[in-house]
């Protein structure tokens, strides 16, 4: 009793003489302005706690968002990934617990007498050199990178979501402006053809207005396969297979039009580029990734110093089934690391180097959002302006054509002269449907950079 009580007594004054080795975390210090560099100036309505694709007030768009939310694959990866990690974290927390083992072991002899032992063996590590700890501290940084993850799926699936079904709109509307398109070119080939079998227009006036009609119609194919390509995407989005069909998106065919009818009514928050780090969720997933970093580097420079652990036993001899009493054990191993002729600091070095990395990569990601939101506030502004100017560009445009188609029949103007007009109406139609599409998706893409909300259940 008298060793036991020894060993007891230098193992507690090991323990207490333990402490953490390697560096405690500190965070980076990043560069970042005290504001952004522009307000987003805009006219909209504060849907505090709403998700920010709400501000669009398309229902299908919002159906959509929250199915991908709820049937990604990415998503459903990350979420296993967070299980492990946790998994991991209470493998790392019992190692500070006694590990217990029992056994038997049963001999029969031809000539009687059956002999067996039955015992029970145990074993503590004190975590004198700080290693159980940093383990324990690394495998919490994992957890919470993991989690953080999770969000930052889910945060880039939203949007994923609604860019593809924007880009599905767009193709879709264009479809839609094709056709009017189509028409159009249509009635002024009539016109033409029209005037040339009465002898008031030449024979090239009506091959200029067929081949217009034919340019215009060849551009069915293009869209069509945006179309097919957003559909595709969307369905592998939505964890299913491509082609397979999306009720979904039903009700949007059915309001699609040549204008796209996408406009954002919600207030966004830009807040201060502080706030920003820490709302985006790659941003603490990438600081979490640094802590687990910092803690390995613990874990590495604790393999320098001696580890302690106790073993012990409890056993009993059996003959004929009878105990012949318990004998009791319990001991202290002391590792000592003497000579691994250099991997041990090696192995040091390279933790060192991996936590230098992670701090860069932490910056890296901070650079990287801020440019995300400048770029984005930057975006907006530069397509709202365009947006404005092709409204008017289309205004004037419908009344040159039908100005210029008057006089045409009239007699008073060229044909060259309607067709440069039809053919600036119908550019400048396309180019204001895909501008429309532009600031729907410069909307989502600031809104991803500020990790908006994703409102309540997603």
């Amino acid at each position: 009793m008298r060793g036991w009580t020894g060993l007891l007594m230098v193992a507690a004054a090991l323990t207490v003489s333990g402490c953490m080795v390697g560096p405690d975390y500190v965070r980076p210090i990043t560069p970042e302005p005290e504001q952004f560099s522009r307000p987003l100036e805009q006219d909209a309505d504060d849907l505090a706690g709403e998700a920010w694709w709400s501000g669009f007030e398309d229902p299908t768009l919002a159906a959509v968002v929250n199915e991908a939310l709820a049937d990604n694959l990415d998503i459903a990866q990350a979420a296993q990934r967070l299980i492990a990690a946790e998994a991991l974290l209470g493998a790392a927390r019992s190692d500070f617990l006694p590990d217990l083992d029992a056994g038997v072991s049963y001999t029969a002899r031809s000539s009687g007498g059956d002999t067996g032992t039955a015992s029970l063996s145990f074993g503590q590590i004190l975590d004198i050199n700080g290693r159980l700890r940093r383990l324990e501290d690394r495998a919490q940084a994992r957890v919470l990178a993991s989690a953080y993850e999770v969000e930052d799926v889910r945060r880039l699936t939203a949007a994923s979501a609604a860019t593809l079904y924007v880009q599905l709109r767009r193709a879709r509307a264009r479809l839609a402006l094709l056709d009017a398109s189509l028409d159009l070119q249509q009635r002024t080939l009539d016109i033409v053809q029209r005037r040339a079998e009465a002898g008031l227009s030449a024979d090239l006036d009506v091959r200029r207005a067929a081949a217009d009609l034919a340019r215009t119609r060849a551009q069915r194919g293009a869209l069509e396969l945006q179309q097919t390509r957003a559909l595709n995407a969307l369905a592998v989005l939505l964890g299913r297979t491509p082609g397979a069909p999306i009720a979904l998106l039903e009700d949007a065919g059915a309001r699609d039009s040549d204008a796209l009818q996408l406009g954002y009514v919600a207030e966004i928050e830009i807040g201060e580029p502080a706030q920003l780090i820490q709302r985006r969720p790659d941003l603490r997933a990438a600081e979490a990734r640094l802590i687990a970093a910092t803690a390995d580097v613990g874990v590495q420079a604790a393999e320098l110093y001696p580890s302690l652990r106790l073993p012990g036993s409890v056993s009993t001899d059996l003959e004929d089934g009878l105990s012949d009493g318990l004998t009791a054990s319990l001991g202290a191993v002391l590792d000592i690391p003497l000579l691994d002729f250099g991997r041990r600091e090696a192995e040091l070095t390279a933790a060192e180097a991996q936590a230098a990395e992670a701090a860069l990569a932490y910056q890296t990601v901070v650079l990287g959002a801020l440019e995300e939101v400048e770029t984005g506030l930057v975006a907006i502004e530069s397509v709202q302006d365009r947006l404005d100017d092709l409204g008017v560009a289309v205004a004037e445009g419908e009344r040159a054509y039908d100005q210029l188609n008057a006089l045409y029949r009239e007699g008073l103007a060229s044909f060259i002269d309607v067709l440069d007009a039809q053919r600036t109406l119908i550019g400048n139609r396309e180019a204001l449907v895909d501008t429309q599409a532009d600031l729907a998706l410069a909307v989502i893409e600031l809104n991803l950079a500020l990790a908006a909300p994703t409102g309540q259940g997603g």
